[in-house]
């Protein structure tokens, strides 16, 4: 059964929009009050493609190996089933995302903020690049 990416393609081109006026805006020297509300909406974006990236995992699993393997799983597991599957690249890496989620949800400071829209910067690579290979392993 074929997933359908629609969404996931959305909310990483949305993300990938936002970074690029940010970065666009940072170029021109804007002012910071200008600078922290893009950058918490590239934060935003990251969150709700983080989620999408996710549940796509498990839903990729749950079709293609089966839903019982994924069924409670701990999103360290999970990350590690999607590597094993090479659905993505660098575990590590997903457990940094994972990490910069859970971080921006709890708490909010310039100095976290600010360290995760540089984790941002890392994950919309590794968000195309999941959704590159579910394209490519989507029968």
């Amino acid at each position: 059964m074929k997933l359908k990416l629609g969404s996931l393609e959305k909310a990483i081109n949305s993300l990938a929009k936002a970074l690029r006026i940010t970065e666009d805006k940072m170029q021109q020297g804007v002012e910071t009050d200008e600078l922290e509300l893009l950058k918490a909406g590239v934060i935003q974006n990251f969150e709700f493609t983080y989620e999408l990236c996710w549940k796509f995992m498990k839903r990729w699993i749950e079709t293609n190996i089966s839903s019982e393997i994924v069924d409670g799983v701990t999103r360290r597991e999970l990350f590690r089933l999607s590597a094993e599957n090479r659905l993505i690249i660098d575990f590590d890496e997903w457990m940094e995302y994972h990490w910069a989620r859970n971080i921006s949800l709890h708490t909010y400071n310039s100095e976290i903020a600010e360290e995760v829209y540089q984790i941002t910067l890392k994950f919309i690579k590794a968000a195309q690049d999941f959704l590159g290979r579910l394209e490519m392993r989507n029968d």
